[in-house]
């Protein structure tokens, strides 16, 4: 007996568009440089961007000659500053970042800020940043905040590839 699974498949692209997410900075963690950053400490800065109608600016490691994607959304969750960007694959330094990122070789995340308000933690003996004056997230090789990471990068693969795990997933279903 033949048996007919029907299932709907939505493909939107099989192309990579250089899309990725994150946390740019993780909330009360003490980061290579004895900081830790407060929860609510970009709630200012974030409504000041708003404000404007654009976002801190995407840098390859901390360089402001080196712009190499923009930021699509850019929040504080209970986590940390969630981020979620897309690299310009048509410049060649977002090119090579995508490249590395989908290798596993640039996975962490760094914020470019001015301090706008601190205290020392006697306890922890660190500066807690309270709030901070957002300028810029960077890609980088290494973050002084070690949980600023890069989550997920969008890749997409090819159609060949796409039908191969339908043919897995058809003969499982059969099974």
């Amino acid at each position: 007996m033949h048996k007919t699974l029907s299932y709907p498949l939505h493909l939107k692209s099989t192309l990579e568009d250089g899309s990725f997410s994150g946390y740019a900075s993780v909330f009360d963690i003490v980061d290579r440089q004895n900081e830790q950053v407060a929860y609510g400490a970009f709630t200012k800065s974030l409504h000041t961007w708003q404000k404007k109608g654009s976002l801190p600016k995407m840098l390859w490691q901390h360089d402001p000659k080196s712009p190499i994607g923009v930021w699509n959304e850019i929040r504080e969750d209970q986590h940390g500053l969630y981020v979620s960007g897309q690299l310009l694959l048509d410049v060649q330094r977002g090119q090579e970042a995508y490249s590395l990122i989908r290798k596993g070789i640039i996975d962490s995340l760094s914020i470019g800020f001015t301090v706008a308000r601190s205290r020392k933690s006697y306890i922890a003996k660190t500066r807690v940043l309270e709030e901070i004056d957002l300028h810029e997230i960077s890609l980088v090789t290494f973050a002084a905040n070690i949980q600023a990471r890069i989550t997920s990068c969008k890749a997409i693969t090819s159609t060949k590839d796409v039908m191969e795990k339908i043919q897995r997933l058809t003969t499982l279903i059969r099974e």
